[in-house]
């Protein structure tokens, strides 16, 4: 039998195939915005999001115990558009910044901005050889101290961004800073429970500077590094017992907790941290009784303090010389690499680098495994 399509109906069928293959859109979705989160890996503290084109830098935890979010819009700079001060409008690149602490230092320096800070509080807490060289030629503005910020100062530069940190929520300087019409962000990186986690800030400042896609490699060479020399601890036969920490008053013990990020150092170091298994992402404070009885016979002792001898540790407290480790000379400390003015050099890029404070511990607690290494930030203690 043969058919034939007159126009009409062969006008009806086309039309009823296009409606089967293209089904119905839903008008629920067509209302919501289109949302992009950023590839945050490790990182609790903040996100990055591209919500219908419009980046937007999400603080997640400001200060200890938040429970408010922070959010940002981050727009372009052009050539015709004059950018204005809004507390959460950020125009980037940045190109006059205040920073207040030293861990942003180094993230500055490896995007290659470092030219763009113009104040800091308390500049002798910075060791980086380039930036101290900015400070000595008058390019870095000292702006007083982190207790207390010289605010008439720091409004004379007049920054684009201030980039602080905070203890609670109620921060009175960076407030009357934020009034003045200079917006202030928190970083929370310090408040990362995971080395990596910490390292991965970057991304926050390849945001702020255009700079993601150099920020995303220069953190993946990073996490590479730290990965493979991980997996390299692994392979030791042999598996040492750790101590940390020193009494800091009153016959008080301060070490990390359990899971504290010094205490992943020292997991993925694959040693034995003999309080690994205590709750806590920060610190414990133990008697000194109790230190000394579960840690006398350990094979290391890392990062006793501020000591930077063994002198001055039995001058605090006689009662030190009792440890194995004391007595063997396996002490080890970050308190004796300091910059020109006296700046922890631990503290400023430790946070940024956690790959060489990995191999640092494991050349310590691993020699075998890593014969041509150089520590960066420990040494014994003399």
């Amino acid at each position: 039998m043969n058919f034939r399509f007159t126009t009409p109906y062969f006008s009806l069928i086309c039309l009823l195939f296009i409606v089967a293959c293209n089904p119905k859109k839903n008008t629920t979705n067509d209302t919501k915005k289109s949302e992009e989160i950023s590839k945050i890996k490790y990182a609790k503290g903040f996100e990055i999001k591209t919500v219908d084109g419009e980046k937007k830098l999400i603080i997640k935890s400001p200060y200890p115990n938040a429970t408010e979010q922070f959010v940002y819009t981050i727009q372009a700079k052009s050539s015709e558009q004059k950018p204005g001060k809004s507390s959460n409008t950020i125009y980037v690149p940045l190109e006059k910044t205040v920073v207040t602490s030293t861990t942003h230092i180094p993230m500055l320096e490896m995007l290659g901005v470092e030219k763009s800070l113009i104040g800091f509080p308390h500049t002798d807490y910075i060791s980086s050889e380039k930036t101290r060289a900015m400070i000595d030629n008058g390019q870095v503005q000292e702006i007083g101290n982190k207790a207390d910020i010289n605010t008439e100062v720091l409004l004379a530069l007049n920054p684009e961004v201030v980039i602080g940190f905070s203890m609670s929520k109620t921060n009175k300087t960076l407030n009357l800073i934020e009034r003045s019409g200079i917006p202030v962000i928190l970083n929370g990186a310090w408040l990362e429970e995971t080395p990596l986690g910490r390292a991965e800030w970057i991304k926050f400042f390849g945001l702020l500077y255009d700079k993601e896609l150099e920020a995303e490699q220069i953190f993946n060479d990073i996490e590479a590094n730290y990965l493979a020399v991980k997996e390299i601890a692994m392979t030791a036969s042999s598996k040492p017992t750790i101590l940390s920490g020193a009494v800091m008053s009153k016959d008080i013990w301060n070490l990390p907790a359990g899971k504290s990020f010094v205490a992943q150092f020292l997991t993925d170091a694959n040693t034995n941290y003999l309080w690994s298994d205590t709750d806590g992402t920060g610190s414990l404070s133990i008697s000194f009784e109790s230190a000394l009885d579960k840690g006398k016979d350990a094979d290391f002792w890392i990062a006793p303090g501020y000591f930077t001898t063994k002198k001055q540790m039995l001058t605090s407290n006689e009662h030190y010389k009792e440890f194995t480790a004391f007595q063997k000379d396996q002490v080890f400390t970050f308190a004796t690499k300091l910059g020109a003015t006296g700046g922890t050099l631990y503290f400023e890029l430790a946070p940024t680098r956690p790959d060489l404070v990995l191999k640092d511990i494991i050349k310590i607690t691993h020699p075998e495994l890593l014969k041509d290494y150089v520590t960066t930030f420990f040494e014994k203690l003399n």
